[in-house]
């Protein structure tokens, strides 16, 4: 799926419009309390895609090609050449073991061969062209494990993670010692991410899947909301789906179908985790998210398990992690959350970029420059019923060439090569502060003036930027010089009203990723809201067979 970017924001409200938000999490909600969009800056745009456009796009997120393959089966075979090596010293059933476990991994065993390979083990004698696929499913499944087995870069054509190619010599050692140890099982451990929290979402997937063979987790039916103090039939159906979460405890002591106090701090725990409104209230959000299908559950585990194979350890260095699905932003110091803050970022259809990049420098007191779609889709109606527009948003007109033009003196029905260009200020769409990273989607980090929608739940309103709640926290820790740029300092040097550049010490990688589970600090899988559809193509495309 294409990348977009930019970041339209509201810039005044208008009459005649209201709403509310929801709490975090359970399907993006439209920004309904205002309808005058601001100017930010507008790169490409990647409309939600209709389950046509979805096929094709799984047609498109092609596996792994075999060029590595031959290259590593090649490698691996020279000194092991002629007999029957994959049936001497047991090492044929513990490969198909090691291809069995793939399952906990959310990868097929079926990819790899595994009823070709147990119809040899079962007649025996040498046989060149099954010594050829064992070698060929024990390195595929390592390489699949290590790199994933879909192409990021079939997903999204800008894909810029560095790939987990660079050891592969390395995993090739490893896969020609655990053989000649007779510890096969140890090749697959070593391939797998390190992150400790694929093993957690493995576990997850193997709880998901057991509760498949035990009938499934229980549909809370719909009806007037739960809510503490209440009896109910469908307060036991709560109670047990709770269980199965992990989050309701299964001694009970009252009534099952009495809304308790215990039940209702699951449940908020629950809402919380889920990105809902922890109101302890079992409404129609809360019961759509707790009803979701559990296959759906399932798929989406395997999705990210996927998505952690491609991206592996980013180091123990400083770094900017933005979490787009989860509305947060982190900065890592020696592998550890230093900061955490909440941000917005794209809507569905201008969705923000994933990428990685270098901050390099901010710009304080930023001046903003409206892009010609904005400025075509959102300002001109505008401009067109309310002159005064412009003045209230403290925006002036420039030519090409940079010269300032008086307002009246543009027919804005067709108004020519102009410029729009908003003055720096707390009112600018960037508020007071941005955080610059050189990238092809003129996409960075910033401050903003509407910093109550950062009490909504489903924060995606921007056209591609993300926009941090107290930004200036961040920058006082990118930066990095307490002496120069202390919080203080930096207050200071914005309260100047002067636009400006400082650059890092040193520069600072950032990482705009696309989750849509979490892992709490206790092991508690939570689950998002899938705001770009992204996870099903996967999915469709980790279920298509390899040929071997």
């Amino acid at each position: 799926m294409g990348m977009s970017a930019g970041c339209n924001k509201p810039m005044e409200r208008e009459s005649g419009m209201s709403g509310s938000m929801g709490r975090l999490m359970v399907l993006m909600l439209w920004l309904t309390s205002v309808a005058c969009f601001a100017l930010e800056p507008e790169a490409e745009t990647t409309p939600v895609p209709d389950e046509v456009a979805l096929a094709a796009m799984a047609e498109t997120m092609v596996i792994r090609d075999d060029r590595v393959l031959r290259a590593a089966v090649s490698s691996f075979q020279t000194g092991y050449e002629g007999g029957t090596f994959w049936l001497d010293q047991q090492r044929l059933p513990q490969l198909l073991g090691a291809l069995d476990e793939l399952v906990t991994d959310g990868l097929n065993p079926a990819d790899y061969g595994v009823e070709s390979l147990r119809a040899w083990q079962r007649r025996g004698g040498q046989d060149a062209a099954m010594e050829n696929l064992a070698t060929r499913a024990y390195l595929l499944a390592l390489l699949h494990l290590y790199r994933g087995k879909v192409d990021p870069v079939a997903l999204d054509a800008h894909w810029n993670f560095a790939p987990a190619t660079p050891d592969l010599q390395g995993l090739l050692a490893k896969a020609r010692e655990a053989v000649d140890a007779g510890r096969i099982a140890s090749a697959f451990t070593y391939a797998r991410p390190v992150r400790p929290e694929y093993n957690v979402l493995r576990a997850a997937l193997a709880r998901l899947r057991g509760q498949v063979y035990e009938g499934g987790w229980p549909v809370v039916p719909a009806g007037k909301p739960l809510k503490p103090g209440m009896t109910d039939a469908r307060v036991a159906i709560l109670r047990s789906r709770l269980q199965q979460a992990g989050l309701a405890s299964r001694v009970l002591t009252g009534e099952p179908t009495f809304f308790d106090d215990e039940l209702a701090l699951a449940l908020m725990r629950f809402q919380r985790e889920a990105y809902l409104e922890p109101d302890g209230v079992a409404g129609p959000q809360t019961l759509k998210v707790l009803n979701v299908p559990l296959q759906q559950r399932i798929d989406q585990l395997r999705a990210n398990l996927e998505r952690m194979r491609w991206v592996h350890d980013p180091g123990m260095g400083p770094m900017v992690v933005v979490d787009i699905a989860g509305f947060r932003i982190v900065y890592m110091r020696e592998g550890k959350a230093a900061w955490v803050s909440r941000v917005q970022v794209g809507r569905a259809y201008r969705s923000t970029p994933v990428f990685r990049a270098t901050i390099t420098h901010l710009t304080l007191n930023p001046t903003w420059t409206v892009p010609p779609t904005i400025m075509a889709k959102d300002v001109l109606p505008k401009v067109r019923k309310d002159r005064g527009y412009l003045r209230r948003n403290n925006l002036r007109v420039f030519t090409r060439d940079g010269r300032t033009i008086p307002e009246g003196s543009v027919n804005w029905w067709r108004p020519g090569n102009i410029i729009l260009r908003q003055d720096a200020g707390e009112g600018n769409s960037l508020g007071q502060l941005a955080i610059r990273f050189p990238n092809p989607y003129a996409v960075y980090l910033h401050d903003t003036p509407h910093k109550e929608l950062f009490e909504s739940s489903q924060r995606a309103f921007s056209s591609g930027c993300t926009r941090v709640e107290n930004v200036h926290e961040l920058a006082v820790l990118l930066l990095d010089d307490p002496v120069n740029w202390s919080r203080e300092a930096l207050d200071a040097a914005i309260a100047e009203g002067k636009t400006r550049q400082v650059d890092l010490v040193a520069p600072i990688p950032i990482m705009l990723v696309y989750w849509t589970v979490d892992v709490a600090a206790d092991g508690y899988v939570s689950f998002k809201v899938d705001i770009y559809e992204r996870d099903q193509p996967l999915v469709s495309v980790l279920d298509r067979a390899v040929v071997m």
